[in-house]
């Protein structure tokens, strides 16, 4: 199936007819292909949305918030459509992108179909000088957004349902690894009755079309999810632009793991935390610590439930894990593993690549636990991004509060315990932009996301998001 860029309302082909392969990881063959988009089609789409921003920024709340949430509706009635195109594309197993990927894009776009009828600007009354101060909200214009290829649709839609709720118009630039589901959402957005232009998706490599989006000097704002590496590259481009910057970043998460817990919820969820979408989530807990007094019967107990974990093709309900999203990634992943000897580190469980029956020359890994010694080691201090977990023991609040920040990132960490004390010491101080205490990924959309140190600038989520993508303007009124 050959994808097409979508501007203006309509599909086309790339203008050079440039193209690159998609590849089905689950069976890892070429199943379509994905434009590869140069600076004219980049060109071509911002002309398209800048047409059209004068007329949408224009619009009512009213008639914003109806066409969000007719596109939420047409996401959940294509629930199954969708889930089978983003398992097939991403190599996710198809039962977590049915509860859990697809209906999160339904729910962004809902969310911010509502939240923008809610979203207020300040006044201030100057007492004794016969003023007032109020606050204009304005949308950017031309904004750029760029998503990564582990949460397609869920991610993609995190960023455009807030840029088109506040009037903006978009060039959107998907994974060009998982493409399918975000070319499907131009379908939805015409059936939904979304004017020309207001969105715009642009195809192709970070390198082309990505660094044209960046380097556009009419495009106001970018926000990107993807590897910090990236990130500082989008930072050096877009900053003596003066563009407003979003950057989410990578994770090396810690989940630490006290004895008082309540040890079986806490069990179970560390086995999601750890291997959820094969570890290609940047919030997974890929650094356990856990308490030096259960440390022995968690390892027994972890190890036994993870080799229940079925490795299988994603299409299959049963699946736990799926295949890995390429070939290059999972090669990448694989080395990690290959050096934890060298690392001073202990393969527990896994390791291996796996051969699916039927799948053959498909991307698959065992979910991986190494026990290592040392915080340092490449293994905890690098992100993987895949499902392989480190574990280590230790004695105090002080050690682990010391290990947890020890790293260059600091998007999210876990915590597992019954102490109140202990959980609001924690919660201060380490140095991440989420803190789970006993839970993990409960999101509530109204709240920041976000992370510290290299994990990121900005923050994204509830009313931040609307602010991200608007400029605010005082205006001071004298009066007698």
């Amino acid at each position: 199936m050959n994808i097409k860029n979508y501007i203006n309302g309509k599909f086309e082909d790339p203008i050079h007819g440039a193209y690159i392969d998609n590849y089905n990881p689950s069976r890892g063959e070429i199943y379509g292909q994905t434009p590869n988009s140069s600076k004219e089609d980049v060109e071509k789409a911002y002309k398209s949305a800048a047409k059209a921003f004068p007329s949408w920024s224009n619009t009512t709340l009213d008639e914003r918030s109806k066409i969000l949430s007719k596109i939420a509706d047409l996401i959940l009635e294509k629930l199954e459509v969708l889930a089978a195109a983003e398992s097939k594309d991403n190599g996710k197993p198809i039962s977590l992108a049915k509860q859990i990927d697809i209906p999160r894009a339904a729910s962004n776009f809902q969310f911010f179909a509502n939240a923008i009828t809610q979203f207020s600007s300040e006044s201030h009354e100057s007492v004794g000088l016969n003023a007032v101060n109020f606050t204009l909200r304005q949308p950017l214009g031309v904004v750029g957004c760029i998503s990564p290829w582990n949460l397609p649709l869920y991610l993609f839609t995190w960023k455009i349902a807030p840029a088109i709720a506040s009037g903006n118009c978009v060039v959107a630039k998907p994974s060009e690894i998982t493409p399918m589901t975000a070319y499907l959402l131009g379908e939805i957005c015409n059936e939904a009755g979304l004017p020309k232009g207001i969105l715009n998706i642009v195809h192709g490599l970070g390198t082309s079309t990505g660094q044209a989006i960046v380097e556009h000097p009419n495009i106001k704002a970018i926000s990107f999810t993807g590897g910090t590496k990236t990130g500082a590259h989008i930072a050096r481009v877009a900053a003596p632009m003066f563009k407003k910057l979003s950057l989410e970043l990578g994770g090396k998460n810690p989940n630490i793991i006290f004895a008082d817990c309540d040890y079986d919820k806490m069990l179970a969820t560390t086995i999601r935390s750890s291997f959820a979408n094969q570890g290609q989530i940047c919030l997974c807990g890929s650094r356990i610590f856990v308490e030096e007094k259960i440390y022995e019967k968690f390892k027994n107990d972890f190890i036994k439930k993870v080799a229940e974990l079925k490795v299988g093709n994603p299409s299959e309900e049963t699946t736990n894990i799926g295949a890995m999203v390429s070939k290059e990634h999972l090669e990448k992943v694989k080395r990690y593993i290959d050096i934890a000897e060298q690392e001073n580190g202990k393969i527990l469980f896994g390791g291996n690549k796996v051969e699916v029956r039927g799948s053959e020359n498909g991307y698959y890994l065992q979910p991986t636990i190494i026990e290592v010694s040392d915080n340092n080691c490449r293994l905890n201090q690098e992100e993987i991004f895949g499902p392989v977990v480190t574990v280590m023991s230790f004695k105090t609040d002080e050690e682990v509060l010391q290990l947890a920040n020890d790293v260059k990132y600091g998007l999210s960490a876990t915590l597992w315990t019954n102490n109140l004390s202990r959980t609001m010491q924690f919660s201060k101080q380490l140095q991440t932009g989420i803190v789970w205490v006993n839970t993990w990924m409960l999101r509530d959309l109204r709240t920041t996301f976000g992370g510290a140190k290299e994990s990121g600038v900005g923050r994204e989520g509830g009313f931040e998001a609307l602010r991200f993508f608007t400029e605010p303007k005082n205006i001071c009124i004298e009066y007698e």
